[in-house]
């Protein structure tokens, strides 16, 4: 990391690990934003007839935690690895275009900023209220965004909002995709990378190729909104089906593009402190690959409801029970991976094993959607709520969490505090359990989620909003682990059992070989180095095996070159 120092020289930086830092406490705040949005969301149902928000906000709340948590956290959560520990784990100095890479945060802060602004920027349009956010819904179904049925500026923020992270995302995509197929150090060949760099690339060909997909979508809109066309006005000849084909083309590509960063980071948790390597690497490469192209072909299983006809609905019911065949293989790799092994019971481990566990029950609510008369009746109601968030909440940020306390010590040189990060992660799982896994019973029941007030409710919709108190409890503690300031830097018995070591090495350390968790050495390449100097990428060191230690292949290790 650069030794400049004050404000100036984060504002200016082009350098992969601060934009790394930038993206992840950047991303955090928004992710604690969408809580909020979330409880604020769970008081209103709390009880019958509740008065905390009023159906206008409440819309508004729905709506913008569900663009918050997808677009503003969880992505840009997996940005901040991706910028971080990808250039460490393939040996490179930096990304391939560092300015291109800060352009990419900027342009995302800005988009998140500029959605955010709806909650005040009532005034400035002489709405006669504060609040002008969107309120359309997360997925903005046509033609409830065309001016017609939404005449105010809150589609338009949305609408405008997404557009500028669209830009941020593909200027990320491509800086990675060059990175790692062009910058990896000497001798480091593709089924050589580690499994979070490989899912990474995957999914950097998915955002790639999912976000034009939607921003046609939205280009389409903003010309239904500003200049009268009408893509999706049924009275000119137009169908709002567009919009879901168009929406869902992207939208479970995205789904993916959230899940896959969560996978490889596990990948890498598992096997260090199960004190084994990745069972079946290969296997677990190939099947990330080809979730990647099969993640193409099921959007449609989000349109059954529609009347696609029995041709399509069979395709696409078939093309969502394979898709969960791979998914299935990285599962059984994972505790394979854990059976027999040494495990060390930390933090990250907690979570990594969290994520598998929820992640399953996630993929077998999904497996239910294939099946279109099931899915009849699932459609709009709480089962899809409860679903979506054990995939996305017991899946991604159990995973993102893993990779947190697991790179914590290198991106700060600081150790989270064990005892309340596992308090952190009991709160999490019970709190999400009991949250969210009543949402399958009253959702086959028929209930949907989307009245703000009703004057019955069962009992145990009810309990839901009490329940969320202990999520709301998981964010403090998350807040409270990874925002306070422990003294010290990281002992050095944290270093023990292959973790991640702090960026900052000791003064006065001499260059040379010297042995290294998991039976490595660094030899120089090309005579002496400085003291303390750093190997570059170019002058990538060859690895040898230290005798009498651990013998795991090469091809195995969850870190490349530079980053020993």
């Amino acid at each position: 990391m650069t030794g400049s120092r004050g404000l100036r020289s984060w504002l200016t930086t082009t350098d992969h690990k601060r934009i790394g830092l930038l993206y992840f406490y950047t991303a955090f705040a928004f992710f604690l934003v969408g809580g909020l949005e979330a409880l604020l969301i769970r008081a209103q149902l709390a009880r019958p007839n509740g008065t905390v928000v009023g159906a206008e906000t409440y819309n508004q709340l729905f709506t913008m935690h569900g663009t918050t948590m997808v677009f503003l956290a969880l992505m840009p959560l997996s940005a901040a690895f991706f910028n971080y520990i990808v250039p460490l784990q393939i040996g490179a100095r930096d990304v391939a275009f560092p300015r291109l890479n800060a352009f990419s945060y900027w342009v995302f802060l800005l988009g998140g900023l500029f959605l955010n602004a709806s909650w005040i920027a009532g005034p400035v349009f002489r709405a006669g209220v504060l609040n002008v956010a969107p309120d359309a819904g997360w997925f903005g179904y046509a033609n409830l965004t065309e001016r017609q049925y939404s005449p105010g500026p809150n589609v338009d923020f949305w609408m405008l909002g997404l557009q500028i992270l669209g830009v941020s995302s593909l200027a990320a995509g491509f800086n990675f995709i060059v990175t790692i197929l062009n910058l990896r150090a000497p001798g480091m060949k593709m089924m050589r990378l580690p499994t979070f760099t490989w899912m990474t690339l995957v999914t950097q060909f998915l955002v790639i190729t999912a976000f034009p997909v939607i921003t046609v979508a939205l280009v389409f809109l903003m010309f239904d909104r500003f200049f009268g066309a009408h893509f999706y006005v049924p009275q000119a000849g137009a169908t709002p089906l567009l919009w879901q084909h168009l929406f869902w083309l992207f939208g479970h590509p995205e789904v993916y593009i959230l899940i896959l960063p969560a996978m490889g980071i596990v990948s890498e948790v598992l096997p260090t402190f199960s004190r084994k390597p990745l069972f079946g690497y290969t296997v677990v490469v190939y099947s990330g690959v080809l979730i990647g192209f099969m993640g193409w072909g099921v959007w449609s299983h989000h349109m059954f409801s529609v009347g696609l006809g029995p041709i399509a609905d069979s395709v696409f019911s078939a093309t969502t029970m394979l898709i969960a065949v791979p998914t299935g293989v990285k599962i059984f790799n994972w505790i394979a991976t854990l059976w027999g092994g040494t495990i060390r019971g930390t933090t990250a481990l907690h979570f990594a094993v969290g994520f598998i566990a929820m992640f399953i029950i996630g993929g077998l609510s999904g497996v239910t959607h294939a099946s279109p008369p099931a899915d009849l009746q699932q459609t709009d109601t709480y089962y899809v709520v409860a679903h979506i968030h054990y995939v996305l909440f017991g899946g991604t940020i159990f995973g993102l969490f893993a990779g947190i306390y697991y790179w914590w010590p290198k991106m700060t040189g600081r150790l989270l505090s064990e005892a309340l990060g596992k308090l952190h992660f009991w709160l999490t799982f019970i709190g999400m359990n009991l949250a969210f896994f009543p949402m399958h019973l009253i959702g086959l029941l028929g209930r949907q989620p989307v009245a703000h007030a009703l004057a019955r409710r069962s009992g145990a919709e009810r309990s839901l909003g009490r329940r969320h108190v202990g999520v709301g409890d998981s964010l403090a503690a998350a807040a409270l682990q990874f925002l306070r300031d422990p003294d010290g830097r990281e002992p050095a018995a944290a270093l023990e059992d292959g973790a991640p070591r702090p960026d900052a090495r000791p003064a006065g350390r001499a260059a040379g070989p010297g042995p290294r968790p998991g039976g490595l050495v660094v030899a120089p390449r090309g005579g002496a180095r400085a003291p303390g100097a750093r190997p570059r990428a170019a002058d990538a060191p060859p690895l040898a095996r230290v005798p009498g230690r651990c013998d795991h292949a090469l091809r195995h290790l969850p870190l490349g070159v530079r980053a020993l």
